[in-house]
């Protein structure tokens, strides 16, 4: 049987992060041939290999089909995979690797805050200097479409190999294109964001491949990752509370569920008034006084491992775009 294939970042904080990550959905990462490997699987699921490889080459894999899910950021998907949206499928975003891809500009460059005001200067530089102003990145394409839906066609791309923000203190180039997270970095080195300069909000995604083998055997593996990912997400949206009191019924759940975003997961009140309410963790108190208010003498609120429903959003978007 082919091995369905799950790469995640091999170093740093991405794969910290991206352990947790699997390992809060109840998915334990292993290497069972030790910490320098490789390759690893998931305990329990003998069909998955993960394969640890570095965020940029975990895009190229995608494209290629060479495995199923992956971890890597938006910016390395649209910048490195042509036709991204046709190939590949962000199919949730994780929470963790945020970094925006944005065009930054000398502070010294005061009267220029916008990319209208860069398209101006642009075209003056070129009059004046008889050659298109230098742009530093290594996000050539997601710049050139940027650009391009700005108008400006007076620039040329320097392709950055070091430290793109230094490009304009060393005078290889006028500006930059940059990933940043904090903007501390560009600061420092006297550059400035341009107030509509952000070309993307990035962060790590799973995402899924159309040319990977979807065989019957790897939809159903996919699945079964996507369902633990799932219903872990739908545990941390919810807490669980519980009541029973005669004054219970279908009339003040409906308050509930209008005014605090309530759901009822297995119907409404029993005859005996016993119900159980999943609300959202910040308004678990304001339910709390509604209940007592109506007659509740107890009521209860727990933590949530996993809600496992019977749709599952993640799966059912892969599914939809596969058959695209």
């Amino acid at each position: 049987m082919t091995a369905f294939v799950l790469a995640v970042p091999s170093k740093g904080r991405l794969q910290e992060n991206a352990d947790a990550f699997f390992a809060r959905a109840g998915l334990t990462l292993a290497k069972p041939r030790g910490a320098r490997d490789y390759r690893g699987t998931i305990s329990g699921l003998d069909t998955v290999e993960i394969a640890y490889l570095s965020a940029g080459e975990i895009a190229a894999q995608l494209a290629r089909g060479a495995v199923h899910l992956g971890i890597t950021g938006e910016d390395l998907v649209r910048e490195s995979i042509t036709d991204a949206d046709r190939k590949v499928a962000l199919i949730e975003p994780l929470g963790f690797g945020h970094a925006n891809v944005v065009v930054a500009v000398p502070e010294a460059w005061i009267d220029v805050r916008t990319m209208a005001d860069l398209d101006d200067v642009t075209t003056a530089f070129r009059a004046r200097h008889n050659r298109r102003m230098r742009v530093a990145t290594k996000y050539i394409n997601l710049t050139r479409s940027f650009f391009t839906r700005h108008g400006i066609v007076d620039y040329r791309i320097v392709e950055s190999a070091g430290a793109t923000e230094g490009a304009p203190a060393v005078g290889t180039a006028e500006l930059i294109v940059d990933i940043t997270t904090t903007g501390a970095t560009l600061s420092a080195n006297g550059l400035k964001v341009l107030d509509d300069g952000v070309i993307l909000k990035s962060q790590a995604n799973l995402v899924a491949s159309r040319e990977a083998d979807w065989s019957p055997q790897a939809r159903d593996t996919a699945r079964i990752i996507l369902d633990h990912i799932a219903s872990r997400a739908r545990a941390n949206a919810y807490k669980e509370v519980r009541t029973r009191f005669k004054g219970c019924d279908q009339a003040l759940l409906e308050i509930a569920r209008t005014k605090f975003g309530v759901v009822l997961p297995f119907g409404g009140p029993t005859s005996s008034g016993m119900v159980t309410l999943h609300c959202p963790p910040m308004q678990v108190y304001a339910l709390a006084s509604l209940l007592r208010d109506a007659g509740a003498e107890t009521v209860s609120v727990a933590s949530l491992d996993y809600v496992m429903d019977q749709a599952n959003p993640l799966y059912a978007k892969l599914e939809a775009f596969l058959a695209r």
